[in-house]
């Protein structure tokens, strides 16, 4: 019997010894995914929190979803879960998830709080929600700590393992457009203050370990369903402002790339892509939408679903779910782009593709 026991004993350390070595094996694929942001990634970071109201944990989002209205401000999947889809791996959970309902750590995490920015002051008068550098924090204190307990391994060892996914930016320009903002500061100085401070985030994440990266670009927020049907057209000077971030970014990362030696991004060109499918019919046709400029759902003035609300039924061919947020199709649409698209006008340097493939492309 005690011979058993110390067999069992033996067994179970030979094991996770075995776990462990393997998960620090530099060349055992990618693992997971950090996602960090606003209401492009978020899946459900807001949904306990009763100071916030901005959540969507109500029908008729997720109306598509599996398991329902989960928090993601759409009908079905965002575009996290969709670049888990493309990478075969588990969408990751929300950051309340792992504490509350034991989710796999190993998977990775989504710690995106709708109504956020890459400013602090961003999101500022909703008490609750989870700014960037919240984000990056309870990655740094709290789970960083775990995932190394768990696998025996440094940051430095496992992150490289893991795809780091930030949508950030679109509630920023939000702000600077209904705040007036662009009365004291010009777009091009609030394009590169904004870059200036995300590139602080992606900083911090690299000194603790993350090495693959792939950056979301703004949205042509100008087009957005309620602010086209208020003006009947795609108000101009938001797009050219929100259009500057993108450029800025990629400027940023080029005098960066010293400091970033042994990481790699793909950098999503959302604006374009979307753009290009709201101002072309026949690109909106290929790319299998036949509503771009309407809100799936029945609307709030803030541009949300109406809680039980209607819907439009074909809602693969719609390219917004409400006023402000993308469906389902949309969303994947864009993963895919991210995922494999041969052209640098849409995702660059690399795709998400040849970013995990392991080779150096720097």
């Amino acid at each position: 019997m005690a011979k058993s026991s110390l067999l069992c004993i033996i067994l179970s350390i030979f094991l996770l010894v075995v776990r462990c070595s393997s998960a620090c094996d530099n060349n055992t694929g990618l693992k997971g995914i950090f996602a960090f942001g606003d209401d492009v990634v978020d899946n459900g970071n807001n949904n306990n929190i009763p100071t916030i109201h901005l959540k969507s944990n109500y029908m008729p989002y997720g109306v598509d979803f599996p398991f329902g209205p989960t928090g993601r401000f759409s009908n079905g999947k965002t575009i996290v879960d969709c670049v888990a889809d493309n990478l075969k791996l588990q969408s990751p959970p929300p950051y309340p998830d792992f504490f509350h309902k034991g989710t796999p750590l190993l998977d990775g995490i989504n710690f995106g709080s709708s109504g956020t920015g890459i400013f602090g002051i961003t999101g500022g008068l909703l008490i609750g929600v989870q700014h960037m550098d919240q984000q990056i924090n309870r990655f740094k204190n709290n789970i960083l700590p775990k995932l190394k307990d768990m696998l025996g391994c440094s940051g430095e060892v496992i992150l490289p393992r893991y795809l780091f996914v930030i949508g950030a930016g679109n509630n920023d320009y939000s702000s600077y457009y209904i705040l007036k903002q662009y009365l004291f500061i010009t777009p091009e100085v609030f394009a590169a203050n904004l870059v200036k401070q995300y590139v602080e985030y992606i900083t911090d994440l690299y000194k603790l370990g993350a090495r693959k990266f792939l950056l979301i670009s703004t949205y042509p927020l100008g087009c957005g369903p309620g602010i086209v049907q208020e003006r009947k057209e795609c108000v101009k000077f938001l797009n050219d402002a929100s259009a500057m971030f993108y450029d800025q970014l990629q400027i940023a990362l080029k005098h960066q790339q010293q400091n970033f030696l042994d990481a790699e991004f793909s950098v999503l060109n959302s604006f374009q892509l979307l753009s290009d499918i709201i101002t072309n019919n026949a690109t909106a046709a290929a790319a299998g939408f036949k509503n771009c400029n309407c809100a799936c759902c029945d609307t709030n003035l803030g541009g949300t679903c109406k809680k039980a609300g209607k819907t439009c039924l074909n809602r693969n061919e719609y390219l917004y779910y409400d006023g402000i947020h993308l469906t389902e199709a949309a969303n994947c649409y864009l993963a895919s782009k991210a995922f494999d698209s041969a052209n640098t006008t849409e995702v660059s340097p690399v795709n998400v593709k040849e970013l995990i493939s392991g080779k150096n492309h720097n």
